[in-house]
């Protein structure tokens, strides 16, 4: 059994590790979730207050409890929780390093208003004159903090922006993909959620996690 780590603990919550790949509830045709492995691993059964994608790494928070998943659920929405992504990307975006992305997602009478701050950590430009692309190619690394949270929001936001996520194999920039991927071996979506804030009764805590392996592997070939 694949046992997840646990990074954060109370009597209401737990905060986990969420490898990339793994899918956050089950169903049909999903042979892995993360509730099922730790109903399996804990004993009892957890609730979902928030999602990450299947292909999304990082920090995630489930409840002990019912009574607990409704007080989180609502802190959550409540936006009381702070989000924080990092991204590795195809380009840049046009704006200053340090910026909003306040672009609606949806389609017509769907569109949701959803904000996105971003922050270029880093960005390197690579030589791709051989595979038939512009002789460079920049690469970014990405701090996101999520003001809203519509589905796939930092993916949509960041192929908006001409800055699309590497690996991201729906909004990415396919061309690129494909290069990474046969030149690097780079094939998993280079998103994470690597820092959480959370309130408690005796004030923030904020857990924050490195690169996991696929995603600090990327970063030593593209930028080092």
């Amino acid at each position: 059994m694949n046992v997840l780590q646990i990074l954060f603990e109370n009597d209401e919550i737990l905060i986990i590790n969420k490898p990339t790949g793994l899918a956050v509830q089950g169903g049909q045709q999903v042979l892995n979730s993360v509730d099922e492995l730790l109903h399996k691993q804990l004993g009892y059964k957890v609730y979902l207050v928030h999602r990450l994608d299947k292909d999304t790494a990082g920090l995630l928070i489930v409840a002990k409890n019912s009574k607990a998943a409704a007080k989180w659920t609502n802190i959550i929405a409540s936006k009381n929780v702070k989000k924080q992504y990092k991204a590795i990307c195809v380009g840049a975006p046009l704006k200053e390093k340090h910026g909003f992305f306040t672009s609606e997602i949806g389609i017509g009478k769907d569109k949701k208003k959803a904000f996105t701050e971003y922050k270029v950590l880093q960005s390197n430009n690579i030589d791709f004159a051989d595979n038939g692309v512009n002789d460079k190619v920049t690469v970014s690394l990405i701090e996101l903090t999520l003001g809203t949270g519509r589905m796939h929001q930092i993916r949509i936001h960041l192929s908006q922006n001409n800055c699309p996520i590497v690996a991201d194999d729906k909004y990415g920039n396919f061309k690129i993909n494909k290069i990474l991927k046969k030149n690097y071996g780079i094939k998993k979506l280079q998103l994470m959620a690597f820092r959480l804030t959370i309130p408690l009764d005796d004030g923030e805590k904020t857990i924050e996690i490195s690169f996991p392996e696929h995603i600090e592997k990327a970063y030593s070939q593209l930028f080092n």
